[in-house]
């Protein structure tokens, strides 16, 4: 017999159900990278979370014969949808055996909690923050999955959507860039120079994790301005700024987070982290002991690196800006002995001119996520 049971959070063995049947889905997948146990909890945490300070979500675990088989998250983020003017539902941290009829008692619970809140359309996966990656992977499976910054599942997870009635709304696109291929276009180092030469940009680099955290107040805000008319985009609150500064500049290696200036004023901005998946995976979602350990011994020793995060403010893409990234994106990179490989993680299609850009730089599209879309 098949159940759909909703997760009291507040129970700490019933949040344990939800957040252990993922691992036990995953576990001897080479490609899957766990996420630390502390990460995988903190989405059914209220008090903890920012999301629930502005907005709803509950979890539901699929359970058949005693044992869990699938999970899934039904969210109403409200700040997404008053700034696009929408009613949307998201879906997310779907998870199921390959079974269609638990993947439907999921989803079936997921729109109902979706229409009860007066929702009309149903998307995902998209995150409780605008840090978990979005999308079901529909392309590049036999590739590790990058970190916990996009998400990896098996092949037969879009055909259990797919049949369900849910088609493309976007998808993002990771691009894999090798040292010996990537090339700064000669036009764009021409601009670049020419740009830095004037004295009207020039590049903020850091020297210290602590003077990076200093500043991350600023460039949360300078992200707000960045991004308006992204698909994805919301507003960061003050509790999405501080979860970046918690969660994603604890693997941030200060040298390899750069920032375009104009005066005193950020506008615009790379991030990129060294690839310590490895470190992950022999972790298996515990930091101690050994753990914390290997991942900061992994940071030096990895040659991937993951740039996953760049912008330019829109006033400034037409006079250098882009050149400017990019130029600085290659020093970055591959200017250090150490990273033979970077991925450019999460390319949303909708950003023609980043993909372009990428392309011309003779990058290879090799993953491929797909975020979805039913009416209600």
């Amino acid at each position: 017999m098949l159940t759909v049971e909703q997760i009291d959070t507040g129970n700490k063995s019933q949040v344990k159900r939800f957040v252990d049947f993922y691992y036990k889905l995953y576990d001897g997948c080479p490609q899957w990278v766990p996420p630390l146990f502390v990460d995988a909890n903190l989405p059914l945490n209220r008090k903890k979370h920012p999301f629930f300070e502005h907005s709803e979500a509950d979890f539901f675990i699929a359970v058949k014969d005693g044992k869990v088989v699938g999970r899934i998250c039904a969210a109403n983020n409200k700040r997404f949808n008053e700034y696009h003017k929408t009613k949307k539902g998201h879906f997310h941290l779907f998870d199921s055996i390959d079974d269609p009829e638990v993947a439907k008692a999921l989803f079936e619970s997921a729109e109902g909690w979706a229409r009860n809140r007066g929702l009309d359309t149903m998307i995902g996966p998209k995150g409780l923050s605008p840090f978990d990656g979005y999308g079901i992977q529909i392309e590049g499976f036999e590739h590790r999955q990058m970190m916990t910054m996009m998400n990896y599942n098996y092949a037969y997870y879009p055909r259990l959507i797919e049949t369900l009635g849910y088609e493309k709304e976007v998808d993002f696109v990771s691009c894999y860039l090798p040292a010996e291929a990537f090339k700064i276009p000669e036009r764009v180092e021409r601009i670049a120079q020419r740009v830095m030469a004037r004295g009207k940009l020039w590049v903020k680099e850091f020297k210290s994790k602590k003077e990076l955290i200093q500043w991350a107040q600023r460039i949360g805000e300078t992200y707000n301005r960045t991004f308006i008319h992204n698909w994805e985009y919301y507003p960061f609150t003050q509790g999405d700024i501080d979860y970046a500064v918690d969660n994603v500049f604890m693997v941030a290696h200060p040298q390899l987070i750069k920032l375009i200036m104009h005066g005193d004023d950020i506008v615009g901005f790379l991030f990129a982290f060294p690839d310590v998946s490895a470190a992950l995976q022999r972790a298996k979602g515990r930091l101690f002991p050994f753990g914390i350990v290997d991942i900061l011994l992994e940071m030096k020793r990895t040659k991937t690196i993951s740039g996953n995060g760049m912008g330019v403010l829109p006033e400034f893409q037409g006079s250098g800006g882009n050149a400017l990234l990019y130029y600085e994106m290659g020093r970055t990179v591959f200017g250090w002995n150490q990273f033979e490989f970077v991925e450019m993680t999460q390319v949303a299609e909708t950003t023609r001119q980043m993909r372009a850009d990428l392309k011309n730089l003779n990058g290879v599209e090799y993953k491929n996520h797909r975020v979805y879309q039913k009416s209600l």
